[in-house]
This record gives structure tokens, C-alpha cells and sequence, in this order.
């Protein structure tokens, strides 16, 4: 894959940092995105550096539409063209329905799904034949395990249709569009030694969080030369969560 380039959307830190990596091990040069934590963001531009590829950090929030497609043209401006986007920014707001506002809904489907439909647009009209569109789901979509979770699967959810209708748009330009579904991952917002970590593990069939890596393999796979007949589906990488 070495001349590809690939942008990874929330990728300072968690799943989006490791596949950020791992996207560079596999010989793509690689931007990514961040909002507040610049210094993490410069930390994984290093080591994409230190693999020998190129690395470049955008501040762009998902939830502003000027930034997200901005984002994309920054890529291609400062690392010549684009290959391979990852959907991976994505925030969850949990609680009771009576607890949402109308403020939480906005916010959550502005960065979960909108901000997805607008970076892949920007990216498929940038990209040529063998382009990669990879998102980043959640296993609640296909198993929600208790309440509070409602507003979050739903914008979860949504990027099904998002996936499947953008293989069929995209097919005929030879660009692949697929879905990764994370089941509990070991990151620093969801630690597997936090408060509600032994919950979570015991809902999987392996019995134990993932690591960010685990599911950045997956993407890898997705977004590289084996996958060229792989579009519109969806992948758990859960340890069994939905099993």
C-alpha cells in the first residue's frame, strides 16, 4: 500500500490512534483528526513518522460540516491525495429518555452520523478506483444490553444505512464502503478496569474487553488490497457480544 494515504477521523487517541498506526504499518501515510488534545494527536503523528510515512494532525470537529469536509480537502493538500477514510470520531450521550435534551440530539447525531455522511462524501469525490471508506459502528446495534443507551444506538444504527446505501452509490466507481462494529474496548474512556468494566466483560462469549489494536486489524484488513471484493457489510469485532 506504500503511496496510499488514509484519514482517520478522531484519531488522537483509543481505536482511532491505533489505527491510525496500524494504517502506517501497513504503509499509508496518514492524517488524522483531533479537536482539543493537540499534544496526543502530535504523539501519534510521531509514531506514524517513526514508521517512515508521512503524518499530519487536523483540528476539525466532527460536528461542524465546514471542518469535516475541510478536513478532507487538508488531507489532500497536505498529503496529496486520499485512499482511505476511516469514520472513527464519534461520542456516546447515555441516560433516560426524560434526561436527554434536545441539545444531546443534535449534538450526537451532528458528530455520529452527520459528520460520517459528510466526511465520506468529501472523501468519494477526492478518491479513484480501489478507495476504502471504513466505519466505525458500535456492538448496541446489535445487542443493546440494558436502558440508557437509546439516543447512542440509534445514531449508531443509522450508520447502516449510511454503509449499504454508499457501497451501492460507490460500487460502480470501484469504491468499497464497510461498517466495524467495536464491542467493550479497553480505551481511556471506557477502561477495562473501570467502575462498569466487569458488566460489560461478562456480556461478551470471550469474557474480556478488546484492545484498540484488535480493532484496528480489522480495519486494516478493510481498508486494504484483500478486501477489494468486501463492501457493504458489517463486522463484529465484540468477543462474542452479540453472539
Amino acid at each position: 500500500m506504500n503511496g496510499t494515504v488514509a484519514l482517520v477521523t478522531g484519531g488522537s487517541r483509543g481505536i482511532g490512534a491505533a489505527t491510525a498506526i496500524r494504517l502506517a504499518e501497513d504503509g499509508n501515510d496518514v492524517a488524522l483528526t483531533y479537536v482539543n488534545d493537540e499534544e496526543a494527536a502530535r504523539v501519534v503523528v510521531g509514531k506514524i513518522e517513526a514508521l517512515g510515512r508521512r503524518g499530519l494532525a487536523l483540528r476539525a470537529d466532527a460536528g461542524d460540516a465546514e471542518a469535516v469536509a475541510g478536513a478532507v480537502e487538508d488531507t489532500v493538500r497536505g498529503l496529496g491525495r486520499i485512499d482511505v477514510l476511516v469514520n472513527n470520531a464519534g461520542v456516546g450521550v447515555l441516560g433516560p429518555l426524560e434526561a436527554l435534551t434536545p441539545a444531546d440530539v443534535d449534538r450526537v447525531l451532528a458528530i455520529n452520523v452527520r459528520g460520517a455522511f459528510l466526511a465520506s462524501r468529501a472523501a468519494a469525490g477526492r478518491m479513484g478506483r480501489g478507495g476504502r471508506i471504513v466505519t466505525i459502528g458500535s456492538c448496541i446495534t446489535q445487542r443493546v444490553p440494558g436502558p440508557g443507551g437509546t439516543l447512542y444506538a440509534m445514531s449508531k444504527s443509522a450508520l447502516t444505512g449510511l454503509t449499504k446505501a454508499l457501497s451501492r452509490e460507490l460500487g460502480e466507481h470501484g469504491i468499497t464502503a464497510n461498517l466495524v462494529h467495536p464491542g467493550p474496548v479497553d480505551t481511556d474512556m471506557n477502561p477495562a478496569d473501570g467502575p462498569y468494566a466487569a458488566p460489560q466483560a461478562a456480556m461478551t462469549a470471550l469474557g474480556r474487553f478488546g484492545t484498540p489494536e484488535e480493532v484496528a486489524a480489522m480495519v486494516s484488513f478493510l481498508a486494504g488490497p484483500d478486501a477489494a471484493y468486501v463492501t457493504g457489510a458489517e463486522f463484529a469485532v465484540d468477543g462474542g457480544h452479540a453472539a
